[in-house]
């Protein structure tokens, strides 16, 4: 079963582009292994609140990431 977890920052993605997301992901498995793999294929999108992660040390936040 082919599993994809992406880590978004929270609040980005409205309902619609959720499901964009989603679908592009099971469209790329379906890409690589066939048909057979879009019915198996597990996406989980996870939303990682506002200073919840860093990268080189620097937190991300909003204001960081050019989003306010």
């Amino acid at each position: 079963m082919p599993f994809a977890n992406l880590k978004v920052p929270a609040d980005t993605l409205t309902p619609e582009s959720r499901k964009r997301l989603q679908d592009a992901v099971t469209q790329a498995f379906v890409d690589v292994y066939g048909e057979r793999a879009r019915p198996t294929t597990l996406v989980v999108l996870e939303e990682v609140a506002d200073g919840g992660w860093s990268l080189g040390g620097t937190v991300l936040n909003a204001d960081v990431l050019g989003r306010s």
